[in-house]
């Protein structure tokens, strides 16, 4: 879990760094600069979703995890979270919630949080996970110059999401290969283009609720797997 402990302190001290520069930043720069966060992160979005080289898997994969985000709700659920951590810690911060649930989304989805977990897990190699918390704490920084004190709490649901797959790798290593990682990070890049698309304002996508769809490449090549055998 060394490498998860990490990432999640990294968020903080980077969140807390945030936090005093955001008090000498004037309101037109911050929203200057949050442009340009949602910009850049529409960037990173793109590499991931370019790694595919099964895109009907990936426009799948999308499809079958937004139905089962919807039935279970998890964007009300993570929105619900953000406001009750807002009424515990936030005061008169009204971009907590946003702050929490936007720097949440972003730490969590993508290849390195999957790839460096198992690693960790698996040979107790925390390189992968070590060069994450670098960026992840300078981002920390930017976001919470601009959206405050509730990135800083993003650290508890990274901690739990990386720290399960940490504890539960031995038992999942051989699912996922690097066809299946590949498929994974371009289906999680999609959902990186759409937190952007969130920040920018440009409309309100549920991204939350398309989390489960970064898994389903695992249970498709589980059930291809199953076939070929069966044949």
């Amino acid at each position: 879990m060394l490498g998860t402990i990490v990432n999640a302190l990294a968020i903080i001290l980077g969140s807390l760094l945030g936090i005093g520069v955001k008090k000498g930043i004037k309101d037109d720069y911050k929203n200057t600069i949050m442009d340009g966060i949602g910009l850049a992160v529409i960037i990173i979005g793109i590499m991931g979703g370019i790694k595919s080289e099964n895109i009907i898997l990936v426009i799948g994969s999308i499809v079958v995890g937004s139905v089962i985000g919807e039935v279970i709700e998890i964007e009300n659920k993570l929105d619900n979270l953000g406001d009750f951590l807002q009424d515990k810690f936030g005061g008169k911060d009204s971009n907590f919630s946003k702050g929490f649930v936007t720097a949440s989304l972003v730490y969590c989805v993508g290849a390195m949080a999957i790839v460096g977990s198992l690693e960790s897990g698996i040979q107790g190699n925390h390189q992968t996970l070590f060069a994450k918390s670098i960026l992840d704490g300078i981002s920390a920084i930017i976001f919470a110059s601009t959206l405050g004190i509730g990135v800083a709490f993003s650290s508890i649901p990274v901690f739990i999401y990386q720290g399960s797959i940490t504890l539960l790798a031995n038992f999942i290593k051989d699912l996922l290969t690097v066809q299946v990682v590949n498929e994974m990070s371009a289906v999680g890049g999609l959902l990186i283009m759409a937190i952007g698309i969130n920040i920018l304002g440009i409309k309100k996508i549920k991204v939350g609720n398309m989390l489960p769809a970064v898994f389903i490449p695992i249970i498709y090549y589980i059930l291809v797997n199953l076939v070929n055998l069966i044949r």
